[in-house]
């Protein structure tokens, strides 16, 4: 082989090494910051396309309905617990912190946080819907016809 090609072959080559292995870094630290969403019915199943279910320790997001009559605050922090549900089973909700003006029971929500049992949630982030009318879709499809709108 002439040594201009050798050369220009090893160049190449260890251009394409050095892309392969950054992407694959890339890749790698992108997958350890995913955070999959979650009804409640599928943290406990798991999903019913893939069977995947959270493992303790994930960082997830879990959308589903306050249960009325399970909120519960801590009278000397900010600590409060509550139960979410979609069609099936409840999962417990646990968080530190100053929830959102529009969190009522009955309502839905979305929190992101760390599954720390495989029923219980240790969220970082409570976000609550800002109308009666938007429910995310995949919220929506799993609640379906056994959603009752809330009346105050």
């Amino acid at each position: 082989m002439n040594p201009r090609r050798k050369k220009r072959l090893t160049v190449i080559s260890s251009i394409l090494a050095g892309v392969s292995v950054v992407a694959g870094l890339s890749l790698y630290a992108l997958s350890q910051n995913i955070d999959l969403f979650f009804t409640p019915s599928e943290v406990i199943q798991g999903k019913a396309d893939s069977g995947l279910t959270p493992k303790v320790g994930q960082r997830i997001r879990v959308g589903g309905l306050v249960v009325p009559g399970t909120v519960k605050r801590d009278p000397d922090n900010l600590k409060v617990q509550f139960q979410l549900v979609d069609t099936g089973p409840l999962i417990t909700v646990k968080y530190d912190g100053i929830l959102p003006d529009l969190f009522r029971e009955g309502q839905g929500i979305v929190a992101q946080g760390t599954l720390t049992e495989f029923d219980t949630i240790e969220a970082s982030e409570v976000l609550a819907k800002h109308d009666e009318e938007y429910m995310p879709k995949e919220i929506a499809e799993a609640v379906g016809k056994h959603h009752v709108k809330p009346t105050y």
